[in-house]
């Protein structure tokens, strides 16, 4: 694992109930999907975790995931990303390597874009906050390109909120009947494993551009009564 690391503040502490799972420092609790720890096209900088397409070449690239899995969560964090670039924050991921060959197999994807530049952005559910490829963000309160985006994902027994920039952007229902319609009328109706895993590891996406993240953060709900989810996306 080669990681860049310069000096910078540390970060704040987190709120209540939530725990950092990107220390800032280094990237433990991560490695590149399929293998045992984190390429060199990943670079830990300032704080943020930032993927850089000139240092991945020779198999350095790859999706990263997290050591762990979740089931029910509230993920924050924040994006950017420069010109024209692509990625995603891809969640329930299964990493059964016998099986699926990538994150994108199994996991759901929040869109990471610049809507602009990007040829993606041309297309209905491939834009920034999207639910990709299943459901259109309701509204699209994302920052400019260099700027950072802030992203409340939660997932509650099912329930999935999506956030940016303190603006719902998504809201659904996961396994359901509608749901799964949505996966049928989808590029994924004749994917196997594609959102069947009510737990799975959260993964970040190298689309070959520059795109970096902070704040990485997690709370989860592993003891809670089934309700019938999140609240105004907490």
């Amino acid at each position: 694992m080669i990681v860049v690391q310069t000096a910078s503040a540390q970060q704040d502490a987190p709120p209540k109930g939530f725990k950092y799972i990107f220390d800032g420092k280094s990237a433990t609790g991560w490695h590149t999907y399929g293998k045992k720890t984190v390429s060199s096209g990943w670079k830990v900088e300032n704080n943020e975790l930032h993927f850089d397409p000139s240092a991945a070449q020779n198999g350095q690239g790859g999706d990263i995931v997290t050591d762990a899995e979740y089931e029910n969560f509230h993920l924050k964090l924040e994006w950017k990303v420069a010109p024209n670039a692509n990625s995603g924050i891809i969640f329930y991921v299964n990493e059964d390597l016998t099986k699926f060959k990538n994150t994108y197999d199994t996991g759901v994807e929040m869109q990471v874009l610049d809507n602009d530049g990007h040829p993606d952005g041309k297309i209905e559910k491939h834009r920034a906050g999207d639910l990709y490829d299943l459901i259109k963000s309701s509204s699209e309160p994302v920052k400019a390109v260099g700027e950072w985006n802030n992203v409340d994902i939660v997932c509650k027994f099912g329930k999935l909120t999506m956030m940016l920039n303190g603006v719902k952007v998504v809201e659904t229902v996961l396994w359901d009947a509608n749901f799964n319609n949505l996966v049928a009328g989808s590029k994924f109706a004749s994917w196997a494993g594609f959102a069947k895993f009510k737990k799975g590891k959260i993964a970040l996406q190298d689309h070959g551009d520059k795109v970096w993240f902070r704040n990485i953060m997690i709370k989860e709900w592993n003891t809670m009564k089934i309700t019938t989810g999140c609240e105004a996306g907490m």
